[in-house]
């Protein structure tokens, strides 16, 4: 459906310079968004290599054993049937971690190998259990502390201040992640009860 609307939007405006005579326009706007696009390529190739090698260190270093540590009664009433060794627990930890970095490309490998581990203890493969919904949601709503990802946008093109979006962006962020676990353990309390969907 997707590549219909792309397809349409296209040749909606190629035919619209074409008949108000500015075709030279297309030319221009294809040469250029194709340059900066290669531009924004390479700046998040950097930008992804540095952080993501940061995650590496910092997990082989002990840091995010660390910190799963700090956040862990937080996951137990995230997550209370989850056990706390368990290897999706520590798959969601690195997962909240990386977000709460910015470093959502790190982030990804984490969320679906945790996804996969809940899967192996989610008792029916075709319904969504209530730990997989709650790390969804969760994760949609993405509390970041500082987001490395616009920052470097703003910086590829030419921002005076990159970094002045992290104060609005943690508040944001704050707000709909903390509006995303109100929400799931409303329905939790509606659906669910004694283990069991209704």
């Amino acid at each position: 459906m997707l590549s219909y609307l792309w397809v349409s939007m296209i040749l909606f405006g190629i035919l619209f310079s074409a008949f108000s005579g500015n075709l030279s326009g297309i030319t221009s706007a294809v040469i250029n968004s194709s340059r900066e696009s290669v531009e924004i390529c390479l700046t998040m190739l950097g930008v992804l290599s540095v952080w993501a090698g940061m995650m590496k260190i910092a997990e082989n270093s002990g840091l995010i054993k660390s910190l799963t540590k700090k956040i862990m009664p937080f996951l137990k009433f995230l997550f209370p049937k989850l056990d706390k060794e368990s290897q999706s627990i520590k798959y969601i930890a690195t997962n909240i971690i990386a977000n709460m970095l910015g470093l959502n490309w790190a982030a990804t490998p984490a969320g679906l190998k945790a996804m996969q581990e809940l899967q192996k203890i989610n008792i029916d493969k075709k319904i969504a259990s209530r730990e997989m919904c709650m790390f969804m949601i969760l994760n949609m709503s993405s509390l970041q502390i500082i987001s490395i990802n616009i920052i470097a946008f703003r910086s590829q093109y030419k921002s005076q201040n990159p970094s002045e979006t992290i104060g609005p962006g943690l508040i944001a962020t704050s707000i709909s992640t903390l509006s995303a676990i109100i929400f799931t353990k409303v329905f939790e309390k509606i659906y669910f009860k004694d283990g069991d969907q209704k």
